[in-house]
């Protein structure tokens, strides 16, 4: 099992760690790649996840039920934490709440339950995205727009191939085949990027790094353990959500607290050490599932 683990961890922390090296080195600037990736390949690759065959969207539905219930239950769990520890909760909340659930999440799933495993993931990263930028976005500005939600190019990417699968129409499979492809550059370019934000790490901060990065895991692991049996979920998706539950949090986060100027400095911090602490966490998810 021990041997599965790392077979299933390795790839994805060796390419962050070429990026944290690369990082290091040349401190490139990542932002046209990231934009890249968040309006061209990421897109392509939900689109052909879902338009790429026909599911059965009843499958999927207590699925996505239980991943928006990870989300916002983590959240509730989070809240005391705040108290206990004088963080804000607008600081702390959002990152336990709001997973890597694409630059780690996408290829987790894949690499732990292999290709028969994308869908699922593609939801669960779906419902964390329709989340964050709508619940998300208020959370931290009660006067945000919520109206814009229908130019974020991923959102659209699920509608569409939802509509393509639903309807039961079939691209013609070249084209197919070349939006698969560019989607393909999506996984390895996240975690790469990951790598890149690492090297900005900033100890002053470690403190609210060290809660965020171990209350992230654990309550999401919390709740996606008692929330699976209440939704009926069949053992794949049940271990694919306890995974989902163990995930960092997402760099979105700290993107999102430096618009609203939420403490980005802390919330930076609870975002890397988190990622870091997700080698650890992971692993025991992993055992978790596989055994």
């Amino acid at each position: 099992m021990l041997l599965r683990i790392v077979a299933i961890v390795f790839p994805i922390f060796a390419i962050v760690l070429a990026g944290w090296v690369y990082g290091r080195v040349k401190r490139p600037d990542m932002a046209a790649a990231n934009s890249l990736n968040m309006d061209v390949f990421t897109p392509a690759l939900v689109f052909a996840a879902l338009a790429g065959r026909s599911y059965d969207l009843r499958l999927y539905g207590p699925l996505a039920l239980a991943g928006a219930a990870v989300v916002l239950g983590s959240g509730l769990l989070g809240w005391p934490l705040c108290r206990l520890f004088g963080v804000q909760a607008k600081t702390l909340l959002p990152p336990m709440m709001f997973k890597n659930s694409a630059n780690m999440g996408l290829p987790l799933l894949v690499l732990a339950f292999g290709d028969v495993a994308l869908p699922g993931a593609v939801v669960l990263f779906l419902v964390t995205s329709l989340l964050h930028f709508s619940f998300g976005a208020w959370l931290l500005n009660h006067h945000a727009r919520l109206a814009t939600l229908w130019r974020i190019p991923v959102l659209l990417a699920g509608l569409g191939g939802l509509a393509f699968s639903i309807s039961g129409i079939e691209l013609w499979p070249p084209l197919l085949q070349a939006i698969r492809m560019i989607g393909e550059i999506c996984i390895p370019l996240m975690l790469f990027s990951l790598g890149v934000r690492l090297t900005e790490a900033n100890w002053h901060t470690a403190g609210a790094g060290m809660l965020g990065a171990v209350a992230t895991p654990l309550a999401g692991m919390a709740i996606a353990a008692a929330t699976a049996p209440l939704f009926g979920l069949e053992p794949r998706q049940a271990d694919m959500l306890l995974l989902f539950g163990a995930l960092p949090p997402a760099v979105l986060n700290y993107m999102f607290a430096e618009r609203y100027r939420q403490e980005p400095d802390k919330v930076a911090s609870i975002v890397l050490f988190g990622n870091v602490a997700a080698i650890g966490f992971i692993s025991i998810a992993l055992a978790l599932v596989l055994h």
